[in-house]
C-alpha cells in the first residue's frame, strides 16, 4: 500500500496497530521517543565504562555485541538485514524496485572512553523512523536503507569502503582494537577479500540522510533546535618537523642557540594568529609535540609537531597553509633551524545538497521547531556518501558542547525532535 493510501494510525500502546476513522495524514506522523531512548540505553550496555559513557571501538568484542543488538532492532522494524563485504550492517525495506533507494543510518562504534549518543543517536534514530512507518502502514516509493557503517572513529573506514576509497594497502593498518582493518572486517562478518561487491556508484543511490549530535556547544547556546547542515570541513593534516642543533644546555649562550622548542614555541603562536587573522569558521590546531632528545639539560635539536586545518572552503585551508609556511620560514631564518611540511592526510570538503537542506529546514519548521544553518567542523559518514549522492545532516543539541567523553549528553526531547526532523524529511524526498 502506498503512503498516500493508509488507513492505518499509531494508537494506544507502543507498537499497537488500530483502525481509526480519522488517520493521522503524513506531517502529523511522529516517532516514539521514549522508546528510541530505551534503544540507547540497551545499546549503552555493551562497552560501558565506570564513567558512564562507553568503550566500544571497532572490532572490539563490545563492537560485535553492539551490532548483534542493533541487528535485533532492525529485524524488530521488519528491515531486512544483511552485512556488506565491508562489515556494513544493511537493513532494506522494500519500495519500487526500479528506483534507487534512499539511505539513512550513522554508526555505533565509539572512541575509547567515549559517550553514548555519538553516531547512535543517527543509528537508532534511522531504525526507529523504519518502525513508525512499518506500524502506520506506510510503504514509501524508494526502498530503504538503514546503514550502520562500521569504524567511522577510525578514519571513517565502512564509508570509504562504499565509495570505493578505501585501499588494500589501508586494510594492513592496525585498528584501536590491535587487529588490523582485514582482520577486523573479517571478525563482524565482512569479507575483506570482496570489497568491490559493497562499493556504489553514483546513481546507485538517490540520497542519504544522517541525523547527528552537534558535538559542539553553539545549539544550546543560542536555544535552537535543529542544525541544518551546510557541509563537512575539509581536514588538512601534516606532520612538522623542527631542525635545530641539541646542545649543552648549562655552557651554550642564549644568543649561540639553535634551539628547536622555541622555534615550534613561536610556530604554534603564529598558526593561531594566521587562522584568527581571517574573517570566518576556519579553525586550526597544533594538537601534538615532541622534543628532542628530550632530556631537562639539553637544547632541544628536533622537535616533532602536528598541524591541522579545517575549514568548508578548500581554497582557504590552502590560503591558510601558505601564510603559516610563509610564517615558519621567518621563524626558520632568524632562529637558525629548517622547518619540513609533510602532508599525512586529506579529506577534501563535502557540501551537503542545496535542495535537502531547504527540506530539513521545512520539516523542522512543520513540526515547530527553530533551526540554524551551520558547517560541521567534525567528519562524518556524509562526506564519504557525497561522492555517491546528494546528502543532507540534521543536527540536535549537545550539552554542554561535550563530545567523545562519558559526559557527553542530548536530551531526550532533542533526541525525538531530530528524529521527527529525519522522518519528515525522508518522506518529502520520498515524495
Amino acid at each position: 500500500m502506498n503512503r498516500r493510501d493508509f488507513n492505518f494510525a499509531l494508537v494506544g500502546t507502543i507498537g499497537s496497530l488500530a483502525f481509526d476513522p480519522h488517520p493521522l495524514s503524513q506531517s502529523q506522523l511522529r516517532v516514539n521517543g521514549p522508546r528510541i531512548l530505551e534503544h540507547i540505553n540497551g545499546l549503552a550496555e555493551f562497552g560501558k565504562n565506570p564513567q558512564g559513557g562507553a568503550s566500544r571501538v571497532a572490532y572490539s568484542e563490545f563492537d560485535r555485541q553492539g551490532r548483534e543488538y542493533v541487528v535485533g532492532l532492525m529485524r524488530e522494524a521488519k528491515l531486512d538485514v544483511s552485512i556488506d563485504a565491508a562489515g556494513n550492517i544493511i537493513g532494506r525495506r522494500a519500495g519500487n524496485a526500479k528506483l534507487a533507494p534512499l539511505l539513512f543510518g550513522s554508526h555505533i562504534d565509539t572512541v575509547p572512553e567515549g559517550g553514548n549518543y555519538d553516531g547512535v543517536v543517527g543509528s537508532l534514530g534511522a531504525i526507529e523512523v523504519t518502525q513508525t512507518l512499518v506500524e502506520s502502514n506506510i510503504t514509501t516509493r524508494h526502498p530503504l536503507e538503514v546503514v550502520i557503517f562500521q569504524n567511522e572513529e577510525g578514519g571513517l573506514i565502512g564509508s570509504r569502503a562504499m565509495d570505493g576509497e578505501l585501499t588494500d594497502k589501508e586494510l594492513n593498518l592496525i585498528s584501536r582494537s590491535g587487529k588490523t582493518i582485514r582482520e577486523g572486517i573479517k571478525f563482524i562478518g565482512g569479507d575483506p577479500e570482496k570489497l568491490l561487491t559493497a562499493r556504489r556508484k553514483p546513481g546507485d543511490v538517490t540520497a542519504y540522510l544522517e541525523l547527528h549530535i552537534e558535538q559542539g556547544g553553539i545549539l544550546e547556546a543560542e536555544k535552537v533546535d535543529i542544525g541544518v547542515v551546510e557541509g563537512i570541513v575539509g581536514i588538512n593534516w601534516w606532520d612538522v618537523t623542527i631542525e635545530g642543533f641539541a646542545n649543552h644546555a648549562g655552557t651554550t649562550p642564549m644568543n649561540k642557540r639553535q634551539d628547536a622548542l622555541l622555534a615550534a614555541a613561536k610556530f604554534i603562536e603564529a598558526v593561531n594568529r594566521v587562522v584568527t587573522g581571517v574573517p570566518g569558521r576556519q579553525v586550526g590546531t597544533v594538537g601534538r609535540i615532541q622534543a628532542l632528545p628530550g632530556a631537562p639539560n639539553v637544547i632541544p635539536g628536533k622537535v616533532i609537531l602536528s598541524l591541522e586545518l579545517r575549514d568548508l572552503d578548500a581554497a582557504k585551508i590552502n590560503m591558510l597553509y601558505q601564510q603559516i609556511q610563509a610564517e615558519a620560514e621567518r621563524i626558520a631564518k632568524a632562529s637558525g633551524t629548517k622547518f619540513d611540511f609533510k602532508e599525512i592526510n586529506v579529506n577534501i570538503p563535502a557540501l551537503t545538497d542545496a535542495r535537502i537542506k531547504q527540506l530539513i529546514g521545512e520539516s523542522a519548521r512543520e513540526l515547530g521547531l527553530t533551526t540554524k544553518q551551520m558547517p560541521s567542523g567534525a567528519g562524518h559518514d556524509a562526506q564519504d556518501m557525497a561522492r555517491l549522492a546528494p546528502v543532507g545532516m540534521i543536527f540536535i543539541p549537545s550539552v554542554g558542547g561535550i563530545s567523545h567523553s562519558p559526559r557527553e549528553f542530548s536530551r531526550s526531547q532533542d533526541i525525538a525532535n531530530g528524529a521527527n526532523v529525519l522522518l519528515q524529511t525522508l518522506l518529502k524526498l520520498d515524495a
